[in-house]
């Protein structure tokens, strides 16, 4: 049995899953944070919350490196500690360095570093050679409009230090571009108290459908584990509507898809250590990466494909932040697709009906997770405001995607809000 440092973790899914995949891994956790009820507060109802089947639970300023490091390493000499993680993008850093201040398994911190940052992620795909957008990373106003006119309308602004679509909004003109860089200006801490940089990236605004490339790196060998698609709305914003694992897609489009998340992965170093999840638009052109982000994917993909090839990519991040070599066999489980759809409001004001009673029991549903009535809903401007989720499998080929269409179709169909 092993004893994992959980450094934060994110509220949604994986505050679930990764306690789950290390107490069937055989092992137990200590868990840190600066705020446990930031965690109550979405405790599933009538059960006690996964995190507090912790070990220990221990409260530290995780915002603090200066500070963070020395008493983790203070806890290690009294808990001792085999690996730690988390499944928090604001937290990678600072885990990635306390792992390599007490000597455990774990990726270099530079390279996390550069792949939690768009701007540093952005430099150095581009000095490997890796395709991508054309992009500009300014502060001041007079060098942002001058870059965007050089890139050219329309494009993407994005925050360079936030995450699930945050404040990411495509512009069209230089009145946008202005409203978008205030947008970032008046927001400038993130959800965890942690200051953010003032740099606003410019991006040359990509044709294509968006996917993204699922994998496990350990000792200097990346593992790719698929594709997954990926359907976006509400423009300006992009908000991930819904994902499908594996995506419908040609030999040689995955091919390509997978060669470039692989080039994309090895330029920034990500090679030990790391469940990843690349971003990429496949467009005209051919591939172009998006973001590489250095955990295992969010929005119940690791559900989907847990549901359709048997791999536990939450497993897998334990094992690697030990050392261990992943579990990347393939089992058949019956199902050849699986997706995920979600109920995305576009209107502000109080839930008060959505009944997913039959959808619940309708065939080849693996899940349904939907809000209560009474709740206060805000029209949607990231992936943080859904109302819930519908995911389906498809035993037969690629019809999942379309069996959740249907399905969100019916909840939707009942969902008053007023």
């Amino acid at each position: 049995m092993a004893h994992l440092l959980v450094v934060e973790s994110w509220v949604g899914s994986m505050s679930r899953l990764l306690p789950r995949a290390i107490r069937e891994g055989g092992h137990e956790f200590t868990f840190l944070t600066r705020d446990l009820h930031h965690y109550l507060r979405a405790a599933p109802e009538g059960t006690a919350h996964p995190l507090l089947g912790a070990r220990n639970v221990i409260t530290a300023d995780t915002n603090e490196a200066g500070t963070l490091l020395p008493e983790v390493e203070r806890l290690h000499g009294a808990l001792g500690f085999d690996g730690v993680l988390t499944s928090c993008d604001y937290y990678l850093p600072v885990v990635v360095r306390a792992a390599a201040r007490l000597g455990l398994p774990g990726p270099a911190p530079e390279a996390v570093e550069d792949a939690c940052r768009k701007d540093a992620t952005r430099r150095v795909l581009a000095e490997a050679g890796v395709p991508g957008p054309r992009f500009a990373v300014h502060e001041e106003w007079a060098e942002l409009a001058r870059s965007a006119k050089d890139i050219g309308y329309p494009l993407v602004v994005k925050p360079v230090d936030l995450c699930a679509g945050m404040l990411v909004r495509r512009v069209d003109d230089e009145e946008q571009l202005a409203a978008a860089v205030e947008a970032l200006a008046g927001f400038p801490v993130n959800a965890r108290g942690q200051q953010r940089s003032p740099a606003v990236l410019l991006e040359e605004l990509l044709d294509g459908p968006e996917v993204s490339v699922e994998s496990v790196s350990h000792a200097g060998a990346v593992h790719l584990v698929g594709v997954t698609d990926k359907s976006v709305g509400g423009e300006p914003a992009f908000i991930e509507t819904g994902h499908m694992f594996p995506a419908a897609l040609s030999a040689a489009d995955i091919e390509a898809l997978e060669r470039t998340a692989l080039g994309a992965i090895v330029a920034l170093g990500l090679t030990d250590g790391v469940v990843a999840h690349t971003e990429i638009k496949l467009t005209s052109a051919g591939p172009r990466v998006v973001e590489v982000n250095p955990r295992p994917a969010g929005n119940r993909i690791t559900e989907l494909v847990r549901h359709v090839t048997g791999i536990d990519l939450a497993a897998a991040l334990v094992d690697v932040s030990l050392g261990h070599s992943p579990d990347l066999r393939r089992t058949d489980t019956g199902l050849r697709s699986a997706a995920i759809g979600f109920l995305v409001p576009e209107v502000t004001g109080t839930l008060e009906a959505l009944d997913g009673g039959r959808v619940r029991t309708a065939r080849d549903v693996l899940e349904v997770e939907l809000a209560e009535p009474g709740r206060q809903v805000k029209a949607a401007g990231s992936n943080n405001e859904y109302l819930g989720h519908v995911m389906a499998g498809d035993p037969s080929g690629a019809g999942a995607r379309d069996r959740v269409e249907s399905l969100l179709g019916e909840v939707l169909s009942g969902m008053v809000i007023r």
